[in-house]
Protein backbone atom coordinates (compact mmCIF):
# COMPACT_ATOMS: atom_id res chain seq x y z
CA UNK A 1 0.00 0.00 0.00
CA UNK A 2 1.45 3.61 -1.02
CA UNK A 3 0.86 6.80 0.07
CA UNK A 4 1.71 10.08 -0.73
CA UNK A 5 2.48 13.00 1.35
CA UNK A 6 1.46 16.43 0.30
CA UNK A 7 2.14 19.52 2.67
CA UNK A 8 0.49 22.82 1.47
CA UNK A 9 2.14 26.18 2.84
CA UNK A 10 4.70 29.10 0.48
CA UNK A 11 6.25 29.28 4.35
CA UNK A 12 7.66 25.94 3.68
CA UNK A 13 8.79 26.67 0.00
CA UNK A 14 10.75 29.78 1.19
CA UNK A 15 12.12 28.20 4.27
CA UNK A 16 10.74 30.59 6.84
CA UNK A 17 8.74 26.53 8.43
CA UNK A 18 10.37 23.48 8.75
CA UNK A 19 8.23 20.48 6.96
CA UNK A 20 8.39 18.14 10.39
CA UNK A 21 4.70 17.17 9.69
CA UNK A 22 5.79 14.75 6.81
CA UNK A 23 8.23 13.04 8.82
CA UNK A 24 5.79 12.41 11.80
CA UNK A 25 3.21 10.92 9.16
CA UNK A 26 5.73 9.14 7.13
CA UNK A 27 6.76 7.39 10.48
CA UNK A 28 3.52 6.78 11.99
CA UNK A 29 2.08 4.84 8.15
CA UNK A 30 5.23 3.10 7.73
CA UNK A 31 4.87 1.18 11.15
CA UNK A 32 1.04 0.30 10.57
CA UNK A 33 2.37 -1.37 6.78
CA UNK A 34 1.61 1.62 4.30
CA UNK A 35 5.19 2.41 2.80
CA UNK A 36 5.30 6.35 1.54
CA UNK A 37 5.86 6.66 -2.51
CA UNK A 38 6.52 10.44 -2.56
CA UNK A 39 6.49 13.63 -0.13
CA UNK A 40 5.53 16.86 -2.31
CA UNK A 41 5.62 20.58 -0.48
CA UNK A 42 3.55 23.03 -2.89
CA UNK A 43 2.52 26.53 -2.90
CA UNK A 44 -1.34 27.95 -1.91
CA UNK A 45 -2.07 27.73 -5.04
CA UNK A 46 -5.04 26.28 -6.75
CA UNK A 47 -3.92 25.39 -9.99
CA UNK A 48 -0.61 23.69 -8.27
CA UNK A 49 -2.95 21.77 -5.79
CA UNK A 50 -5.24 20.71 -8.54
CA UNK A 51 -2.14 19.18 -10.84
CA UNK A 52 -0.68 17.61 -7.16
CA UNK A 53 -3.73 16.04 -6.82
CA UNK A 54 -4.12 14.50 -9.72
CA UNK A 55 -0.56 13.37 -9.65
CA UNK A 56 -1.04 11.86 -6.26
CA UNK A 57 -3.96 10.34 -7.29
CA UNK A 58 -2.11 8.25 -10.22
CA UNK A 59 0.89 7.06 -7.83
CA UNK A 60 -0.46 6.30 -4.73
CA UNK A 61 -3.81 4.55 -2.84
CA UNK A 62 -3.53 7.07 0.00
CA UNK A 63 -3.22 11.19 0.14
CA UNK A 64 -2.77 12.82 3.00
CA UNK A 65 -2.50 16.74 2.45
CA UNK A 66 -1.55 19.07 5.14
CA UNK A 67 -1.99 23.11 5.69
CA UNK A 68 -3.86 25.77 4.32
CA UNK A 69 -7.11 24.46 6.38
CA UNK A 70 -7.11 27.68 8.29
CA UNK A 71 -9.45 30.87 8.42
CA UNK A 72 -7.68 33.45 6.22
CA UNK A 73 -8.05 34.17 2.58
CA UNK A 74 -4.70 32.49 1.91
CA UNK A 75 -6.38 29.08 3.37
CA UNK A 76 -7.15 27.81 0.05
CA UNK A 77 -6.75 24.08 0.73
CA UNK A 78 -10.55 23.06 1.47
CA UNK A 79 -12.04 24.99 -1.57
CA UNK A 80 -9.62 23.36 -3.79
CA UNK A 81 -10.65 20.22 -2.76
CA UNK A 82 -14.13 20.59 -3.01
CA UNK A 83 -13.89 21.29 -6.57
CA UNK A 84 -10.81 18.73 -7.47
CA UNK A 85 -14.13 16.48 -6.09
CA UNK A 86 -16.67 17.98 -7.85
CA UNK A 87 -18.43 19.11 -4.30
CA UNK A 88 -19.62 22.14 -2.76
CA UNK A 89 -18.93 23.03 1.14
CA UNK A 90 -21.33 22.58 3.53
CA UNK A 91 -22.01 23.40 7.43
CA UNK A 92 -21.11 20.99 9.27
CA UNK A 93 -23.37 21.60 12.64
CA UNK A 94 -20.54 19.01 14.65
CA UNK A 95 -17.70 21.07 13.88
CA UNK A 96 -19.59 24.25 14.27
CA UNK A 97 -20.05 23.54 17.41
CA UNK A 98 -16.32 22.19 18.32
CA UNK A 99 -15.58 25.42 17.10
CA UNK A 100 -17.43 27.59 19.55
CA UNK A 101 -16.93 25.42 22.69
CA UNK A 102 -13.11 25.96 21.72
CA UNK A 103 -13.99 29.77 21.60
CA UNK A 104 -15.72 29.85 24.88
CA UNK A 105 -13.31 27.55 26.86
CA UNK A 106 -10.55 29.36 25.56
CA UNK A 107 -11.88 33.08 25.95
CA UNK A 108 -11.18 34.26 22.99
CA UNK A 109 -14.06 37.00 22.52
CA UNK A 110 -16.41 37.09 19.47
CA UNK A 111 -16.85 33.94 17.14
CA UNK A 112 -16.18 35.85 13.52
CA UNK A 113 -17.74 34.64 10.93
CA UNK A 114 -14.14 33.86 9.03
CA UNK A 115 -14.26 31.46 11.97
CA UNK A 116 -17.69 30.17 11.70
CA UNK A 117 -16.49 28.94 8.30
CA UNK A 118 -14.29 27.01 9.01
CA UNK A 119 -17.39 24.58 9.71
CA UNK A 120 -18.00 24.60 5.91
CA UNK A 121 -16.60 20.94 4.75
CA UNK A 122 -17.59 19.21 1.62
CA UNK A 123 -20.50 17.58 1.61
CA UNK A 124 -18.52 14.20 0.45
CA UNK A 125 -16.60 14.29 3.14
CA UNK A 126 -15.85 12.39 6.47
CA UNK A 127 -15.00 14.79 9.44
CA UNK A 128 -12.44 14.21 11.58
CA UNK A 129 -13.48 16.40 14.53
CA UNK A 130 -10.46 18.07 16.16
CA UNK A 131 -10.93 18.78 19.40
CA UNK A 132 -7.84 20.64 20.42
CA UNK A 133 -8.70 22.94 16.91
CA UNK A 134 -10.86 24.74 14.80
CA UNK A 135 -9.85 23.43 11.54
CA UNK A 136 -11.66 19.89 10.69
CA UNK A 137 -9.65 16.87 9.56
CA UNK A 138 -11.39 15.11 6.52
CA UNK A 139 -11.74 11.89 4.57
CA UNK A 140 -12.57 11.82 1.43
CA UNK A 141 -12.86 8.57 -1.31
CA UNK A 142 -12.31 8.60 -5.25
CA UNK A 143 -11.99 5.57 -7.49
CA UNK A 144 -10.69 3.37 -4.53
CA UNK A 145 -8.08 6.25 -3.35
CA UNK A 146 -8.62 7.86 0.06
CA UNK A 147 -7.55 11.33 0.38
CA UNK A 148 -7.06 12.98 4.08
CA UNK A 149 -6.96 16.30 4.53
CA UNK A 150 -5.16 17.75 7.54
CA UNK A 151 -4.68 20.56 9.57
CA UNK A 152 -1.08 21.97 9.36
CA UNK A 153 -0.39 22.63 12.94
CA UNK A 154 1.70 19.79 14.31
CA UNK A 155 0.22 19.08 17.46
CA UNK A 156 -3.41 19.51 16.10
CA UNK A 157 -2.40 16.94 13.15
CA UNK A 158 -0.72 14.79 15.23
CA UNK A 159 -3.72 14.32 17.82
CA UNK A 160 -5.86 13.30 14.07
CA UNK A 161 -3.67 11.07 12.91
CA UNK A 162 -3.21 8.64 16.04
CA UNK A 163 -6.84 9.08 17.31
CA UNK A 164 -8.72 8.77 13.66
CA UNK A 165 -6.46 8.33 10.58
CA UNK A 166 -4.90 5.08 11.35
CA UNK A 167 -7.74 3.45 13.11
CA UNK A 168 -9.46 4.52 9.37
CA UNK A 169 -6.71 3.01 7.33
CA UNK A 170 -6.16 -0.22 9.14
CA UNK A 171 -9.95 -0.63 9.07
CA UNK A 172 -10.27 -0.18 5.42
CA UNK A 173 -6.38 -1.60 3.95
CA UNK A 174 -4.79 -4.99 4.50
CA UNK A 175 -1.79 -3.42 5.01
CA UNK A 176 1.95 -5.77 5.06
CA UNK A 177 4.17 -6.27 8.31
CA UNK A 178 7.10 -3.28 7.98
CA UNK A 179 10.29 -3.82 9.71
CA UNK A 180 13.32 -1.48 10.41
CA UNK A 181 16.21 -2.49 12.48
CA UNK A 182 19.06 0.12 12.65
CA UNK A 183 22.10 -0.68 13.56
CA UNK A 184 24.72 2.30 15.02
CA UNK A 185 28.55 2.54 14.19
CA UNK A 186 30.82 5.05 15.34
CA UNK A 187 33.84 5.53 14.36
CA UNK A 188 34.53 4.99 10.54
CA UNK A 189 32.96 6.60 7.74
CA UNK A 190 30.59 5.39 5.16
CA UNK A 191 32.95 4.25 2.41
CA UNK A 192 35.31 2.01 4.76
CA UNK A 193 32.10 0.01 5.88
CA UNK A 194 30.90 -0.41 2.65
CA UNK A 195 34.03 -1.93 1.52
CA UNK A 196 34.42 -4.10 4.42
CA UNK A 197 30.60 -5.11 4.63
CA UNK A 198 30.37 -5.53 0.66
CA UNK A 199 30.44 -9.50 0.57
CA UNK A 200 27.67 -9.45 2.74
CA UNK A 201 25.52 -6.94 1.38
CA UNK A 202 26.07 -8.31 -2.42
CA UNK A 203 24.50 -11.68 -0.57
CA UNK A 204 21.32 -10.08 0.73
CA UNK A 205 18.10 -11.42 0.01
CA UNK A 206 16.48 -9.44 -2.53
CA UNK A 207 13.04 -9.16 0.02
CA UNK A 208 15.86 -7.38 2.41
CA UNK A 209 17.25 -3.82 1.58
CA UNK A 210 20.25 -1.97 3.85
CA UNK A 211 20.78 1.75 3.76
CA UNK A 212 23.31 4.13 4.80
CA UNK A 213 22.54 7.02 6.69
CA UNK A 214 26.14 8.79 7.53
CA UNK A 215 26.41 11.72 9.78
CA UNK A 216 30.10 13.36 11.35
CA UNK A 217 31.81 10.27 12.77
CA UNK A 218 28.70 7.61 12.70
CA UNK A 219 27.11 5.74 10.11
CA UNK A 220 23.44 3.85 10.98
CA UNK A 221 23.11 1.13 8.79
CA UNK A 222 19.09 0.44 8.25
CA UNK A 223 17.81 -3.28 7.34
CA UNK A 224 14.34 -2.66 5.98
CA UNK A 225 11.91 -5.97 4.93
CA UNK A 226 8.32 -6.36 4.85
CA UNK A 227 5.62 -9.42 4.31
CA UNK A 228 2.17 -10.41 5.44
CA UNK A 229 3.90 -13.06 7.58
CA UNK A 230 4.84 -10.85 10.77
CA UNK A 231 7.50 -13.83 12.53
CA UNK A 232 9.13 -14.66 8.70
CA UNK A 233 9.47 -11.21 8.25
CA UNK A 234 11.67 -10.54 11.75
CA UNK A 235 13.14 -13.67 11.54
CA UNK A 236 14.72 -13.38 8.00
CA UNK A 237 16.16 -9.93 9.00
CA UNK A 238 17.54 -11.18 12.43
CA UNK A 239 19.85 -13.70 10.58
CA UNK A 240 20.73 -11.78 8.62
CA UNK A 241 22.12 -9.18 11.12
CA UNK A 242 23.27 -11.99 12.87
CA UNK A 243 25.87 -12.80 9.94
CA UNK A 244 26.65 -8.90 9.94
CA UNK A 245 27.16 -7.94 13.55
CA UNK A 246 30.83 -10.27 13.34
CA UNK A 247 31.86 -7.78 10.33
CA UNK A 248 31.66 -4.74 12.56
CA UNK A 249 31.74 -5.53 16.53
CA UNK A 250 34.40 -3.14 16.54
CA UNK A 251 32.38 -0.29 15.45
CA UNK A 252 29.20 -1.40 16.72
CA UNK A 253 27.63 0.92 19.21
CA UNK A 254 23.69 -0.86 19.32
CA UNK A 255 20.50 -1.39 17.79
CA UNK A 256 18.54 2.22 17.29
CA UNK A 257 15.57 1.03 19.07
CA UNK A 258 17.13 0.14 21.75
CA UNK A 259 19.83 2.76 22.33
CA UNK A 260 19.67 6.54 20.03
CA UNK A 261 23.20 7.51 20.02
CA UNK A 262 26.82 7.01 21.86
CA UNK A 263 26.25 9.73 24.40
CA UNK A 264 22.86 7.16 25.73
CA UNK A 265 25.17 4.44 25.61
CA UNK A 266 27.54 5.55 27.62
CA UNK A 267 24.87 7.40 30.13
CA UNK A 268 23.58 4.00 30.46
CA UNK A 269 26.69 2.26 31.30
CA UNK A 270 27.77 4.69 33.57
CA UNK A 271 24.48 4.53 35.69
CA UNK A 272 24.51 0.70 35.76
CA UNK A 273 28.28 0.81 36.98
CA UNK A 274 27.06 3.05 39.69
CA UNK A 275 29.95 5.86 38.17
CA UNK A 276 30.52 9.43 37.12
CA UNK A 277 32.02 11.73 34.80
CA UNK A 278 32.93 14.98 34.92
CA UNK A 279 34.22 16.64 31.71
CA UNK A 280 36.67 19.71 30.95
CA UNK A 281 36.61 21.62 28.14
CA UNK A 282 38.75 24.28 25.28
CA UNK A 283 38.51 23.83 21.81
CA UNK A 284 35.02 22.23 22.25
CA UNK A 285 33.48 24.88 24.21
CA UNK A 286 30.75 23.41 26.05
CA UNK A 287 29.33 21.44 23.57
CA UNK A 288 30.80 17.84 24.46
CA UNK A 289 28.81 18.38 28.65
CA UNK A 290 25.36 19.60 26.08
CA UNK A 291 25.87 16.05 24.53
CA UNK A 292 25.10 14.66 28.18
CA UNK A 293 22.67 16.97 29.94
CA UNK A 294 20.46 17.60 27.20
CA UNK A 295 19.01 14.18 27.80
CA UNK A 296 16.95 13.47 31.35
CA UNK A 297 18.75 11.61 34.06
CA UNK A 298 22.14 13.61 33.27
CA UNK A 299 22.19 14.14 36.80
CA UNK A 300 22.56 10.53 38.03
CA UNK A 301 26.22 10.07 36.44
CA UNK A 302 27.00 13.68 35.29
CA UNK A 303 29.10 15.66 37.69
CA UNK A 304 29.55 18.96 35.94
CA UNK A 305 31.95 20.49 33.59
CA UNK A 306 34.55 23.70 33.14
CA UNK A 307 34.83 25.36 29.81
CA UNK A 308 38.57 27.16 30.56
CA UNK A 309 38.78 28.42 27.08
CA UNK A 310 41.53 31.07 28.03
CA UNK A 311 45.06 29.59 28.88
CA UNK A 312 44.26 31.99 31.82
CA UNK A 313 40.98 30.24 32.89
CA UNK A 314 42.70 26.28 32.64
CA UNK A 315 45.99 27.63 35.16
CA UNK A 316 43.21 29.49 37.59
CA UNK A 317 40.13 27.48 37.51
CA UNK A 318 41.29 24.23 36.58
CA UNK A 319 44.73 24.11 37.90
CA UNK A 320 46.92 23.26 34.64
CA UNK A 321 50.56 23.46 36.08
CA UNK A 322 51.91 26.75 33.65
CA UNK A 323 55.10 24.89 33.56
CA UNK A 324 53.16 21.93 31.34
CA UNK A 325 51.86 24.56 29.34
CA UNK A 326 55.25 26.55 28.32
CA UNK A 327 56.66 23.28 28.02
CA UNK A 328 53.95 21.41 25.79
CA UNK A 329 51.80 24.25 24.52
CA UNK A 330 48.18 24.68 25.57
CA UNK A 331 47.67 22.63 22.36
CA UNK A 332 49.15 19.64 23.81
CA UNK A 333 48.85 15.67 24.81
CA UNK A 334 50.21 17.52 28.36
CA UNK A 335 47.60 19.34 28.90
CA UNK A 336 44.68 17.66 27.65
CA UNK A 337 46.07 14.83 30.21
CA UNK A 338 46.27 17.46 32.87
CA UNK A 339 42.50 18.92 32.20
CA UNK A 340 40.97 15.69 32.23
CA UNK A 341 43.14 14.82 35.67
CA UNK A 342 42.44 18.03 37.59
CA UNK A 343 38.84 17.75 36.78
CA UNK A 344 38.27 14.65 37.94
CA UNK A 345 39.60 15.45 41.20
CA UNK A 346 37.94 18.62 41.89
CA UNK A 347 34.44 17.30 40.91
CA UNK A 348 35.16 13.64 42.51
CA UNK A 349 34.00 12.07 39.56
CA UNK A 350 35.21 8.02 38.27
CA UNK A 351 35.85 9.67 34.73
CA UNK A 352 37.59 12.72 33.73
CA UNK A 353 37.41 13.51 30.14
CA UNK A 354 38.97 16.95 28.21
CA UNK A 355 39.78 18.62 25.11
CA UNK A 356 41.68 21.11 24.07
CA UNK A 357 42.82 21.67 20.16
CA UNK A 358 42.79 24.74 17.56
CA UNK A 359 38.72 24.73 16.08
CA UNK A 360 40.23 27.85 13.90
CA UNK A 361 39.60 29.74 11.84
CA UNK A 362 43.05 31.13 13.27
CA UNK A 363 45.65 29.80 15.63
CA UNK A 364 45.05 31.73 18.39
CA UNK A 365 47.73 31.03 21.42
CA UNK A 366 48.79 28.07 20.56
CA UNK A 367 50.82 27.39 17.27
CA UNK A 368 49.06 24.09 16.51
CA UNK A 369 47.68 23.43 12.80
CA UNK A 370 43.63 23.99 12.44
CA UNK A 371 41.91 21.09 13.15
CA UNK A 372 44.49 19.85 15.50
CA UNK A 373 42.74 18.58 19.00
CA UNK A 374 44.07 16.59 21.82
CA UNK A 375 41.80 14.34 23.86
CA UNK A 376 42.25 12.56 27.24
CA UNK A 377 40.57 10.62 29.75
CA UNK A 378 41.58 9.91 33.27
CA UNK A 379 40.36 7.39 35.94
CA UNK A 380 41.85 6.66 39.22
CA UNK A 381 44.87 4.71 38.21
CA UNK A 382 45.39 6.19 34.49
CA UNK A 383 45.29 8.53 32.02
CA UNK A 384 44.94 8.31 27.98
CA UNK A 385 45.25 10.18 25.32
CA UNK A 386 45.01 10.84 21.29
CA UNK A 387 45.67 13.47 18.97
CA UNK A 388 43.48 14.03 16.13
CA UNK A 389 43.11 16.20 12.65
CA UNK A 390 39.98 17.02 12.10
CA UNK A 391 39.75 19.50 9.16
CA UNK A 392 40.09 23.31 8.88
CA UNK A 393 35.56 23.86 9.24
CA UNK A 394 35.77 25.30 13.24
CA UNK A 395 31.96 23.79 13.00
CA UNK A 396 33.28 20.47 12.15
CA UNK A 397 36.35 20.68 13.81
CA UNK A 398 33.78 20.58 16.81
CA UNK A 399 31.58 18.26 16.18
CA UNK A 400 34.14 15.59 15.19
CA UNK A 401 35.91 16.31 18.29
CA UNK A 402 33.05 15.86 20.80
CA UNK A 403 32.08 12.35 18.69
CA UNK A 404 35.76 11.42 18.92
CA UNK A 405 35.66 12.11 23.08
CA UNK A 406 32.63 9.61 23.44
CA UNK A 407 34.18 7.22 21.39
CA UNK A 408 37.54 7.45 23.53
CA UNK A 409 35.87 7.83 26.64
CA UNK A 410 32.92 4.74 25.74
CA UNK A 411 36.48 2.61 25.16
CA UNK A 412 37.85 3.26 28.43
CA UNK A 413 34.73 2.60 29.95
CA UNK A 414 34.26 -0.93 28.28
CA UNK A 415 37.94 -1.77 29.78
CA UNK A 416 36.49 -1.54 33.04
Amino acid sequence: MLAEIITIGDELLIGQVIDTNSAFIAKTLNEIGVSIYQITSIQDDKPHILRAFKAAEGRADIIIITGGLGPTKDDITKKTIAEYFADTLVRDTGVLKNIETLWKKHGRGVLLQVNKDQALVPSKAKVLMNTIGTAPGMLLENRNKTFIALPGVPFEMKKLVKEQVVPALKAKYNCPFILHKTLLTQGIGESTIAKRIEAWEDALPSTIKLAYLPNLGSVRLRLSSKGFIEEEVKQEVAAQINTLLPLIEDVFVGFEDEVTSLELLIAKQLTQAKKTLAVAESCTGGALAEKFTQNAGASTYFKGGMVTYATETKVKILEVSEQIINTHSVVSAAVAEAMAKNVRQLLHADYGIATTGNAGPSKGEASADIGTVYIAVATKNAVISEKFTLGTDRKRVIKRAVNKALELLEKEILKK
